[in-house]
């Protein structure tokens, strides 16, 4: 039986099989990829609430607030009840706490040589509530291909995202604290764009597919608008993931074809196209210039809004409701 059939279908279990029938007439059986456990998405998600009850924990606020912005909520919780609402209406902990605990701050980063904030505030989070957003973001995102790619290639990705976030908010927001696992998240989606585009040839629906993906990347950039967003760091995340997408995930037009049902004398040989070689390239270029030219900016102390005096609005945008300039 001779089928093309998308290899991102398949039945179930682990393995499908898909015939191809070549030049000479013989059948050769190509086996998609082993659907993988997504262990490390689970990881993630159980180290991120760790943190934030650690987070809780430290902050213990019925000791260090002194009722200045209202009392403690629920009070009941003891040390792990959430800052007053009009101090932390996300449902967390004080922002000294999380400065503590090494949120992003352009401050300690310059001037007090804390380079690890840009790793450690990807951990971090300001409420229950951006935690919850975030974790429900990362499971829907990241299982499907942590399962076909592996949890190597998906972590770097989650990682550099994430970093590269960082940097770039650094490099914008000089005058508040950042957290949160928005830039990595925002990573995952810009290599899930990458991984379409540039395998594009095995996908059934794939307008369809296009369309929904570039609609959640439309809406989830536009929240960034909003006060107390921080969308430099969603930015910085997207396009990191989307260039280390087209470096670490593309894949032969059919999967690969396991050696054992070779033919003797038949060797196996590399299925990527060229467009994917010259993507993967161009993209690790772009990647090394342009992060290595944003830490250099970064930790010589320049502000990147003074070379790009409209990119302020990229993040927030002035309204009667709420003030950019004095954004907490």
């Amino acid at each position: 039986m001779n089928s093309r059939r998308d290899v991102e279908r398949g039945g179930g279990g682990t393995k499908n099989t898909y015939t191809y029938s070549a030049a000479n007439s013989s059948a050769y059986v190509y086996v998609a990829e082993s659907r993988r456990n997504p262990w490390l998405v689970l990881v993630c998600v159980l180290v991120n609430f760790v943190v934030f009850i650690v987070a809780m924990a430290i902050n213990n606020c019925p000791k260090d607030n002194f009722g200045f912005q209202g009392d403690c909520v629920p009070g009941f919780f003891g040390r792990f009840s959430f800052q007053p609402l009009r101090e932390n209406p996300l449902l967390g902990p004080s922002s000294s706490t999380l400065t503590k605990m090494g949120a992003l701050k352009w401050e300690n980063i310059v001037h007090q040589h804390q380079g690890w904030r840009l790793f450690t505030c990807i951990w971090l989070h300001a409420g229950i509530i951006h935690l919850l957003l975030n974790m429900t973001c990362l499971i829907y995102i990241s299982i499907r291909i942590e399962q076909q790619f592996g949890f190597l290639r998906i972590g770097l990705i989650y990682l550099l995202s994430g970093f590269s976030g960082s940097v770039l908010s650094s490099l914008f927001i000089r005058n508040s604290i950042s957290v949160g696992a928005s830039g990595a998240i925002f990573g995952l989606l810009g290599a899930m764009l990458s991984e379409l585009l540039t395998n594009w040839t095995i996908y059934f629906n794939k307008a369809s597919t296009l369309l929904n993906l570039l609609t959640i990347i439309a809406i989830n950039l536009a929240i960034g608008i909003l006060p107390h967003v921080d969308n430099f760091a969603h930015i910085g995340g997207f396009a990191t993931g989307l260039l280390l997408g087209f470096i670490l995930l593309p894949r032969p037009r059919y999967s690969w074809l396991e050696q054992r049902r070779l033919p003797a004398g038949i060797r196996l040989k590399s299925k990527l196209k060229a467009y994917q070689y010259i993507l993967g390239i161009v993209s690790l270029i772009l990647l090394i210039v342009g992060l290595s030219i944003a830490l250099v900016m970064l930790f010589k102390g320049e502000n990147g809004n003074d070379h790009c005096h409209w990119c302020h609005y990229l993040t927030c945008v002035p309204s009667s409701e709420w003030d950019c300039d004095n954004e907490n």
